[in-house]
């Protein structure tokens, strides 16, 4: 127990902030100071893990951040860490909660605690990064304990109080604190806080772990086979542990308020005293809403408002005597259970009513807000009105519909954004080739009669200026013939190319998420070959499959990309290789390399950057025996067009690889005039050398040691911001480190080029 200084009150001294909810969020798991935290960044979750990292660089926690390779991998490393006996700590956001969704009733199923934010956003498709709770309510069967923050300060304290109510003995279930994506994760409030983190974790108390995984004196089985009748009697205990928790929540929320002053109840009711009509609604909308039920009250109607702190469990008992008297009620849900006529929260008030003898309170399912649509006063004040008809007439006209949505004109069709390139325009220009050694030659990729090739992307789309992306992408085109079908993972150059109702887009394009891109084009190539076998599609029709990457495609989506070279389907995995998640605003990807500065890799006195080295990828997919592998730079396009022809002419046998060095300059915080020049620096310095592989034949294509031009690594990195602080003193042991990496990996690639059978 830490001594804490009080106030007059005899309470724990508090102090005021001013920050938003995610980093009011990471306040609080810094003063809680959790063992573990595994993360792994999306929108708009990510500034959890940031400010944490940052925080960790300046010395002012110790918890140990350790990144996933996708949201599936990073709840792996929770629940791992939690069979281990500390406090974990994670989140995320919409389809990352999805991806990690079949480790959640895991963790709810094997009873270890921890505590999930979740930063409620629009599940994809299509993809919309703004606020709904389309996520959230897809996880209230997984057996987690639910508490939903209405704002900033809810945030915190919600945090504070979850590990209490998932780590009581009678519970032992893990706990999400939810709250809504960008009105609540991006809004900076003013926050009451504990000024001693010694409070908290006094108000906490040690980690008390039930079993552990690391104790070799005391051998434990976890997560056993399970067969009936025990699977059933788990189920059953795990069901009993949520019910406790009813109560649990409710002692520790007066415990906090004892603490704190700040009062939580399952239910925070506004207004509902003598209500006759009600608006039973969420998060910061309520907040909103309360506004109506003022200005309704001024004008002599009895109305209310319902909103849950909790949702799991559900407070069926409080929610039935808030509504006793409530005759007309509009339930608000900002998603949809689709085909249930109503979303979740509408569905749970309409079934705990059913228990109700004689209930006379009459309930519409409004769906409205979804993909982050603004909510307004007006808007709830409509409701409100909505339902004092509902109690005067005793009837619900329209028991299910969505607020605030737009039928459009049925009969519109979108216009055409081009004219489809023609095979006459996108052909005749290049030729492969194959030599009597059996390799392969690329003829007639003159750069000034290539100029003439029609881009497949149009020079329309939204990049910041000198974006790598579209320098490399449309240079790698320019060495493929014929008709072209796209596939992009999610990134920067999917969300700029596609905004909707636009598109950047030349050839046909089709996007899935970063886990799963390969598989789907591999699902589209293996369609069109049946077709063709059908005769379906006539048998001459020729089509080259392009798959785009980058971002840090290649940590999440690494599983899949590695199935489609299993199976060699024939296409082409292109990867722009920006050095980290660019898109969610430069996290840590294992592709970025030792000692490079992140936003969650960052540079402190008590962290030097990333501590690992970065992912070879082109390596990787060599392994994996593929027809062909090569790496391209925009400083030697002839070489990138080269390429491109000849990953073509592989497709027809299997997958081809080919891996862009590409940059960022708001990331590698440099000027987007410097491109080339930092691009060759990497090249010259062997960081990223120009090489292909060949049906296992390792070839080096430029060699900058014969040439007289190879340069130490810092001439490249003295050229980005993002690694000035490498030539620091006290980094030399990273710079040290970082060099004798990038050695080692390129005598091993000249080993390679000289000897055919490594």
């Amino acid at each position: 127990m830490v001594q804490t200084a009080t106030n007059a009150s005899g309470r724990p001294v508090q102090t005021m902030v001013v920050q938003s909810g995610n980093e009011i969020a990471a306040t609080a798991a810094k003063q809680i100071n959790y063992h573990i935290m595994g993360y792994y960044p999306i929108t708009p979750s990510t500034e959890v893990a940031e400010t944490l990292d940052a925080m960790k660089a300046e010395g002012e926690h110790t918890i140990r951040m350790v990144p996933g390779d996708g949201e599936h991998g990073a709840a792996g490393i929770c629940f791992g860490a939690s069979t281990a006996g500390g406090r974990v700590f994670n989140a995320t956001s919409a389809n990352g909660l999805l991806f990690a969704f079949e480790q959640l009733p895991v963790q709810s199923g094997e009873r270890f605690p921890m505590v999930f934010d979740i930063v409620t956003r629009a599940v994809s498709g299509p993809l919309d990064i703004r606020g709904d709770h389309s996520d959230i309510m897809l996880a209230m069967n997984t057996g987690w304990i639910i508490l939903m923050a209405s704002d900033a300060q809810a945030v915190y304290d919600m945090n504070v109080m979850a590990p209490k109510i998932g780590e009581d003995m009678a519970v032992r279930l893990p706990v999400m604190v939810a709250y809504d994506g960008f009105f609540t994760s991006h809004q900076k409030r003013r926050v009451e806080i504990f000024a001693d983190g010694g409070t908290v974790r006094n108000f906490l108390g040690p980690f008390v772990p039930t079993v552990t995984s690391v104790d070799p004196r005391v051998p434990v089985t976890i997560g056993p086979y399970m067969n009936d009748p025990d699977q059933i009697n788990n189920k059953k205990q795990q069901a009993d542990a949520i019910v406790r928790s009813h109560g649990v929540i409710r002692k520790v929320f007066a415990e906090y308020e004892a603490l704190s002053g700040r009062r939580y109840d399952l239910l925070d009711l506004y207004r509902m005293e003598d209500a006759e009509a009600a608006l039973f609604i969420l998060n910061s909308a309520a907040e909103t809403a309360k506004e109506a039920v003022d200005a309704l009250r001024r004008e002599g109607r009895k109305v209310g408002l319902i909103r849950p702190n909790v949702i799991r469990p559900f407070p069926i008992d409080e929610v039935r005597e808030a509504l006793s008297k409530v005759k007309g009620l509009v339930v608000a849900d900002r998603q949809d259970n689709f085909g249930a006529y109503g979303g979740a929260m509408a569905v749970e008030v309409k079934a705990a009513l059913q228990g109700v003898p004689g209930n006379a309170t009459r309930v519409a399912a409004r769906v409205y807000g979804t993909g982050g649509k603004e909510f307004f006063v007006e808007d709830a004040a409509e409701m409100l009105r909505e339902a004092v008809t509902i109690a005067k007439t005793g009837a619900v006209a329209v028991p299910y519909a969505y607020f605030g949505a737009n039928a459009g004109d049925p009969g519109f069709t979108p216009p055409k954004a081009y004219e489809p390139i023609s095979e006459a325009e996108a052909s005749g220009l290049t030729r492969v080739e194959v030599t009597p050694e059996g390799k392969m030659e690329v003829k007639g990729s003159v750069l000034r009669n290539l100029t003439e090739r029609p881009k497949r992307i149009a020079p329309g789309h939204g990049a910041c200026p000198g974006c790598g992306i579209f320098v490399n992408l449309n240079t790698f085109m320019k060495g493929i013939e014929g008709h072209v079908v796209v596939l992009f993972h999610t990134g920067c150059a999917m969300v700029v190319t596609t905004g909707y109702p636009y598109t950047a887009h030349k050839v046909t394009y089709i996007h899935n998420l970063f886990q799963n891109g390969a598989a789907t084009l591999s699902g589209v190539v293996e369609m069109f070959e049946e077709r063709k076998k059908r005769g379906e599609i006539p048998k001459e029709e020729k089509l080259t499959f392009v798959m785009v990457t980058g971002d840090g495609g290649h940590d999440i989506g690494m599983g899949p990309s590695i199935g489609a070279a299993m199976r060699n389907h024939g296409m082409i995995i292109v990867e722009y290789d920006n050095q980290g998640y660019q898109n969610t605003g430069s996290q840590l990807s294992f592709t970025v390399p030792l000692g490079q500065s992140t936003s969650t890799s960052n540079y402190g006195p008590f962290q030097h950057g990333k501590s690992t080295h970065h992912k070879d990828t082109a390596q990787i997919f060599t392994a994996c025996h593929i027809p062909y592998v090569a790496t391209a730079a925009e400083c030697n396009p002839r070489d990138m067009i080269r390429k491109a022809a000849k990953a073509q002419k592989y497709a027809e046998e299997g997958l081809a690889f080919v891996k862009l060095i590409s940059m960022c300059p708001l990331a590698w915080k440099t000027e987007e005039r410097s491109s080339v020049p930092i691009i060759q620096a990497a090249v010259d310095s062997c960081f990223f050398p120009l090489y292909e592989v060949e049906r296992g034949i390792t070839t080096i294509n430029y060699d900058p040691e014969e040439k007289g031009k190879k340069v130490p690594v810092t001439e490249w990195l003295k050229q980005m911001g993002k690694t000035k602080h490498m030539l620091k003193p006290d980094c030399k042991p990273e710079l040290e480190r970082f060099q004798a990496e990038v050695d080692r990996r390129w005598r091993r690639l000249k080993e390679m080029h000289k000897n055919p059978l490594l």
